[in-house]
């Protein structure tokens, strides 16, 4: 996930670094990582390189030069302006964006948009999801010309989640899943993974405490094994994102979670012999 890598930027937990984001590549190539999960953010939009042509060429060039691309971006922008909102100048002007980040992330080979259906953009009630549901129909049409995943993260049950992809109806509407996040709900991944597994192109790698906050990956109730099956069953081939917990400095805190995430998987590989 953009920013891990790096100092916070205003002290933000989670945001794309604005003025400095173009170091992060190199340091990943170090690190054998090959792809970043770019950041969207509501503020300082018009900065964000993804939004303009010649910003896109930016991030094309640093890709050919270190060998990390972007494949994925981290929409937030839609957590503080919901596609679904109340206030019709908001759901417009978050209309505009998302065509033109469909637009442009096409030109630099994004397979996947994350759309967060969380905390302040949670479809928490049937109105807002019936809005939703309209609106993301809209963009469908242009995803495919694009070939691009409109990705949805919720705090759905899973057959509420289930129940919405349905009614949405497009092969290009599918699933962020986010481990941690469904830890810290409590909700099981077998289940998860039973509703709509081979509907996931984007997971992030996360962990937290049910009813808590992000803690470094193996000290939260976040069940990686049971994760794990489910990618090999439902045949998951799509990037892992390393979305996981980050300090003030960003960098040693990533590495030694990038050790035990790689670690962990390579023990589950060779118990089920894969």
């Amino acid at each position: 996930m953009q920013g891990r890598l790096l100092p916070k930027y205003l002290g933000r937990y989670q945001a794309h670094p604005v003025g400095y984001w173009a170091d992060e590549f190199k340091i990943a190539a170090t690190l054998g990582v090959d792809c970043i999960e770019f950041i969207l953010d509501f503020s300082d939009v018009e900065k964000n390189p993804l939004m303009s042509p010649s910003g896109c060429r930016q991030i094309s060039d640093i890709s050919a030069q270190t060998g990390v691309v972007v494949k994925t971006i981290c929409a937030d922008y839609f957590m503080e302006a919901p596609l679904h909102s109340n206030d019709n100048n908001i759901a417009k002007a978050s209309q505009d964006v998302l065509n033109q980040l469909i637009e442009n992330a096409s030109q630099i080979g994004v397979t996947d948009i994350v759309i967060p259906l969380v905390d302040q953009s949670s479809l928490a009630s049937k109105a807002d999801q019936e809005k939703f549901v309209q609106q993301i129909q809209t963009f469908t049409k242009n995803a495919e010309l694009g070939q691009i995943n409109l990705c949805l993260e919720t705090d759905l049950r899973a057959t509420e989640f289930k129940k919405l992809l349905k009614i949405i109806n497009s092969d290009r509407v599918t699933v962020n899943y986010d481990i941690g996040n469904s830890a810290g709900l409590g909700f099981d991944p077998a289940e998860e993974f039973a509703n709509y597994g081979d509907r996931i192109t984007d997971l992030h790698i996360k962990d937290r405490s049910v009813g808590g906050f992000s803690v470094p990956l193996g000290e939260g109730d976040a069940n990686f094994l049971e994760v794990f099956s489910g990618v090999v069953r439902h045949g998951y081939d799509g990037p892992f994102i390393m979305q996981a917990f980050r300090d003030e400095e960003g960098l040693e805190i990533f590495k030694r979670q990038l050790a035990w995430f790689r670690s962990t998987l390579e023990s589950f590989d060779q118990k089920f012999d894969l």
